[in-house]
């Protein structure tokens, strides 16, 4: 296991934004994005190959993970879809990225394909693992296979306040029962989980996670000054950038479907590639899939 750099951090409107940063300042920009419950761990094994080739990558921790930090106290504690964008917007205004390769999954495949979307000239690829992750949140309220409902558990769970209450007194158990469902071929370490494991004491962590899963099934409200944002996403906004979609075949709560359903919200060049034997935190369980998808996009891009 690689150790990530020291976290540096950077404002924006909003946060404090903890992150690392590898390989040379004036290389092709890379930012990797994890998700829940995830931290930037999950890119260890993929940074150095892709600074020793030359790029500039950037790891940031997304609100509610390990050292990054609400500016102000009265700032709405959302974990929905527009908020995770609108950081990564600002993240890359503050650290002056004007454009940039995203690479993302779960919560930042969601801001990636977001920002891919409603400001494709900041976007230069995406490799999005689960392809679209755009939330359509009119649409929640048609359920889904019971199959899938029974997966989504801990979303329901979470809808409660006997699960906030329990992510919050138990989140080092409940995190790492996801992390083996979803992952049911990934043979972690006790130290490995533990590393990633940290970042979820950061003391906004169950507020943002608990409204995140409120807000994506219309049982929460937003932050008023996202609204526009989730106004747009509403429309379902097509993707024109060029695009890699990775999918695990083993994923554990994002089933590989039948049919490639996200082909059809991609306007740009797009390809979906399954990785065998490997389940939901893609970037940790198959690095080289990530490092090869972010080359192929530089190459021919």
């Amino acid at each position: 296991m690689t150790p990530s750099p020291a976290p540096r951090s950077v404002r924006t409107p909003v946060l404090d934004v903890a992150y690392s940063e590898a390989g040379p300042s004036d290389g092709e920009l890379v930012v990797l994005l994890h998700g829940f419950p995830y931290d930037p761990h999950a890119y260890d094994e993929c940074v150095p190959p892709l600074a020793a080739a030359g790029c500039r990558v950037v790891v940031p921790y997304l609100r509610g993970y390990g050292p990054t930090r609400f500016l102000e106290p009265e700032t709405p504690r959302s974990g929905q879809q527009a908020a995770l964008a609108k950081d990564l917007l600002d993240f890359m205004d503050a650290l002056g990225l004007a454009r940039a390769t995203l690479v993302g999954y779960d919560w930042g495949g969601r801001a990636a394909c977001i920002v891919a979307a409603l400001w494709p000239e900041r976007v230069r690829g995406l490799v999005s693992v689960g392809g679209y992750n755009i939330q359509d949140i009119p649409g929640s309220v048609k359920p889904a296979p019971p199959e899938q409902e029974r997966r989504l558990w801990y979303q329901y769970y979470f809808h409660t306040e006997r699960g906030r209450a329990g992510l919050a007194q138990h989140r080092f158990d409940l995190c790492r029962l996801l992390w083996r469902l979803w992952s049911p071929t990934w043979r972690f370490s006790d130290s490995t989980y533990a590393q990633t494991a940290s970042s979820f004491e950061n003391p906004d962590f169950v507020e943002v996670v608990i409204q995140s899963y409120r807000h994506r099934y219309g049982y929460a409200p937003g932050d008023p000054a996202l609204e526009p944002i989730e106004v747009q996403l509403v429309a379902q906004p097509s993707i024109s950038v060029p695009t890699l979609n990775l999918h695990g075949a083993d994923d554990g709560v994002t089933p590989l479907p039948s049919s490639d359903w996200a082909a059809a919200h991609f306007s740009g060049p797009y390809e979906r590639r399954v990785i065998d034997g490997v389940g939901h935190n893609l970037p940790q369980e198959a690095p080289a899939a990530v490092v090869s998808a972010v080359s192929d996009l530089l190459a021919h891009n």
